[in-house]
């Protein structure tokens, strides 16, 4: 299936995206200036993102650049550093915390002091606000469902307060909390190696809950949202996950099977608690989240199955 046009609300609005040459950012961007909008790119190496946004984008550094009587009208904030990665000692939960927390708080410092307040934020989250399940519980969790006493959670407790803030100027908040997000970047290819190599199999025993999206089904959200907030209200959280939640021993077989590779090879736990820490917890343990409030008010998913978003990737 050809992807089709997507539309976020009346052409020729300013938007300004966080995070734009990241995995998801780069195709909001192209997806935003194919729909007849204007992007504001804030990016940390604005040289590196003018060559791979275009000239069609303005690109700054920080906030700061931003005068105030700038008519910006939605703000997407996808900026953060790479999760996974070093172990989560104190000075790395810190510069977690700086590229998120800090950084949406800058952003909407910058929103209290302009003339021309944004109609609306989207502003990214993750699933990880839930904390870990059991393995082996499947019990949905949606919008509503409580976070847990962990770094992972806790982060995103934090961030989400920041972006709130731009309530008390009358902008619309929208908390998009991200599974794992499938396409051609961010971790499939990583996930997809083993199994292509014919060394794939379940990590950890398997049975730990695995919530994903596909880029596609996330693009169309964030745009159908950006599409109500014209017309209504969309603050709070929505999760931005498909409505199939597997296991992760059933996403790697299904993966193996498009590939016809085996997948019988396992990865015990230990090596990977030993290398992490904490972080293992985002490999070990899982979550199965709900896109409740999306399904609820009328999303329709293109790819609400797993064996479908694979394929289309494959």
């Amino acid at each position: 299936m050809d992807a089709e046009p997507l539309r976020f609300g009346k052409p020729g609005q300013t938007v300004l995206v966080t995070g734009a040459t990241g995995f998801v950012g780069r195709q909001l961007v192209a997806a935003l200036l194919a729909d007849g909008q204007h992007v504001i790119a804030m990016s940390r190496d604005t040289a590196r993102a003018a060559r791979e946004l275009g000239a069609g984008v303005r690109c700054v550094m920080t906030a700061a650049e931003l005068a105030p009587a700038e008519r910006i009208d939605i703000v997407v904030n996808l900026a953060g550093a790479r999760i996974l990665g070093p172990r989560w000692t104190r000075k790395r939960q810190a510069a977690l915390r700086a590229s998120r927390v800090a950084l949406t708080h800058r952003v909407v410092d910058w929103i209290a002091g302009a003339h021309h307040k944004p109609r609306l934020m989207l502003s990214a989250s993750a699933i990880g606000y839930y904390g870990v399940q059991p393995h082996g519980v499947l019990v949905p969790l949606a919008e509503e469902s409580p976070p847990q006493p962990v770094f992972m959670s806790q982060l995103c407790q934090e961030w989400e307060a920041a972006a709130r803030r731009a309530a008390q100027s009358g902008v619309q908040v929208a908390a998009t909390r991200f599974g794992l997000v499938l396409g051609h970047g961010g971790a499939l290819p990583a996930m997809l190696m083993p199994v292509k190599l014919g060394a794939g199999g379940p990590m950890g025993g398997g049975r730990q809950a695995l919530s994903w999206i596909h880029v596609e089904d996330l693009l169309r959200g964030l745009a159908w949202l950006a599409q109500r907030s014209e017309e209504g209200d969309v603050d709070g959280a929505w999760n931005f996950t498909a409505p199939q939640c597997v296991t992760q021993r059933e996403f790697i077989a299904t993966a193996a099977r498009l590939l016809h590779r085996p997948a019988f090879l396992p990865t015990p736990a230990w090596p990977v608690r030993l290398l992490l820490g904490e972080q293992a917890d985002l490999l070990l343990e899982g979550q199965c989240v709900v896109p409740a409030r999306l399904q609820r008010e009328g999303f329709a998913f293109r790819y609400p199955g797993l064996e479908d978003a694979l394929a289309n990737l494959l």
